[in-house]
């Protein structure tokens, strides 16, 4: 077979093109550190690695939204710190003020002061983030929400929604807390509150004090049941309960807590008062489960009722029983107010923690990503310089193989 000199050309041409890109290829590797640079070096490698890459970009945007997850709650978990710090300072003051040393100047001055604590209270729950947006009204963020009435009376604008965020594939984590879980609940297990007012809300006319609700038998078959005491007259009263339309006298007694001084106790469902003082046909002694629909709790309704009762001088006996009944009742609602801030914040804190746990668990997966990627398309650089000093060598072999047969003739031995 004959060989002709442009076939011998073309194939040292083709062996040294060959040569010249193996050779490149791993230059290429080299200075890139990764095994794979282009898919059709490792079709399934790169096309693992395109799923690695997808799954460790949503994995940082997870680290990144528990970033702001964090602040968020952080930044909650501070405020009701505060909230809990100014609860507290009002029960020190009703406390202060419930002497009966005290002067009625004395009460104006602990009003004053509750007052400054009522607006902290206020600008608390209307606190927002870095972003402008209101921390405490639910979804409705756009707008404080909490807002004094043409009266003066706080009233909740927010939803009753819970802001939640993604921060993981299969967690999605509440951020805030709405304002009526905060300043309009109570904890759950929480007591009896009693409020001496009548019917149409208007305070009592007589001179009545409670003392209590005190819990006497937990196993009581109308135990949780709210109920009420309304005086018919100055000697008798009545105990009803509400049906859920009206309210019904279930049992009559006769009243003696008005007379030489001493004290009357009336018990049901389990639940004592302890009454003493003339009544007024109409009055009412209310004794109601602490977050019922009778009673709903609002922390700033009890420090505005409080504020009212310490403002006005009691130079009367009914005033001095309003003022009594007031504070007494005040200091138990700031007492659920109190537990059910620091359950909240209890909540926050837990939420905290799980943020620490899931960004350990996402720093791992992370970790186990970057691994799996640096397997698939990583260089190794012991194998990759060797493989290049192997195509140098076969570089320089085809190149001189081409510079010998480009120099055989048959001349030469003639």
């Amino acid at each position: 077979m004959r060989i002709s000199t442009v076939t011998m050309f073309e194939q040292s041409t083709a062996s040294m093109n060959r040569q010249q890109s193996d050779l490149m290829k791993v230059s290429q590797q080299i200075a890139s550190g990764r095994r794979v640079v282009n898919p059709s070096d490792d079709p399934q490698a790169a096309s693992r690695a395109v799923g690695v890459d997808q799954a460790k970009a949503v994995t940082e945007q997870y680290s990144d939204a528990r970033i702001s997850a964090r602040n968020s709650l952080s930044q909650s978990e501070s405020i009701l710190n505060s909230v809990s710090d100014a609860v507290t300072s009002a029960k020190t003051l009703l406390i202060q003020a419930s002497s009966d040393t005290l002067s009625d100047v004395d009460r104006e001055s602990i009003a004053s002061e509750l007052k400054g604590v009522y607006e902290t209270m206020l600008g608390q729950a209307n606190a927002t983030d870095g972003n402008g947006r209101y921390l405490f009204g639910g979804y409705k963020d756009n707008a404080p929400p909490f807002v004094k009435d043409a009266e003066g009376n706080v009233q909740y604008q927010g939803d009753s929604n819970t802001r939640e965020q993604r921060v993981d594939a299969s967690r999605l984590l509440p951020v805030n807390d709405n304002g009526e879980t905060i300043f309009k609940s109570v904890p759950s297990g929480a007591g009896y509150v009693a409020e001496a007012k009548r019917e149409d809300g208007s305070l009592n006319e007589g001179n009545v004090t409670f003392g209590g609700p005190q819990i006497r038998d937990v196993g009581d078959a109308n135990y949780g049941e709210d109920f009420r005491v309304t005086f018919t007259s100055d000697n008798e009263f009545n105990i009803e309960t509400f049906d859920g339309t009206d309210w019904n006298a279930v049992q009559t007694d006769v009243y003696t807590g008005d007379q030489d001084g001493s004290a009357q106790q009336v018990s049901y469902a389990g639940v004592t008062l302890t009454l003493q003082g003339a009544p007024v046909a109409g009055d009412s002694i209310l004794a109601s489960q602490a977050g019922s629909d009778q009673r709903e709790p609002d922390l700033f309704r009890t420090m505005e009722e409080a504020i009212r009762v310490l403002e006005n001088p009691a130079d009367t006996a009914t005033k001095k029983a309003d003022l009594r009944n007031t504070l007494n009742t005040a200091m138990r609602d700031l007492d659920n107010s109190l537990d059910n801030v620091l359950t909240v914040r209890a909540s926050a804190g837990a939420r905290l923690n799980e943020l620490d746990v899931i960004d350990a668990v996402g720093s791992n997966r992370m970790l186990n990503y970057e691994q799996t990627l640096s397997d698939l398309v990583d260089l190794d650089y012991a194998e990759a310089i060797s493989e290049y000093s192997l195509r140098q060598v076969g570089m320089q072999a085809a190149q001189k193989a081409f510079v010998d047969i480009k120099g055989l003739s048959l001349f030469n031995y003639m």
